[in-house]
């Protein structure tokens, strides 16, 4: 069985609404949108805060926060809205 590799994200920024605007090494510009998952999960709740949240910075496949907040590299990718 062979698995799916994400590609990585050359470039990641806050949006309002909680969105973040992906670019993947591949060209394909995406929009993730994280508020219900910020809403619903507690390990997210730091990321409320407005002015943590757009610390965002891309590693590898994936996103992450300062104090280790990340998002599945699948969810980033596939449940991603394209904007190209």
């Amino acid at each position: 069985m062979k698995m799916e590799l994400t590609p990585d994200i050359i470039e990641v920024r806050a949006l309002n609404n909680y969105c973040l605007y992906i670019k993947f090494q591949t060209g394909e510009e995406k929009i993730y949108n994280m508020e219900e998952t910020i809403n619903k999960l507690k390990f997210y709740y730091r990321l409320k805060n407005k002015k943590y949240f757009e610390k965002v910075k891309p590693r590898g496949d994936t996103v992450e926060w300062e104090n280790g907040e990340d998002v599945a590299p699948e969810k980033l990718y596939f449940e991603s809205e394209n904007m190209n």
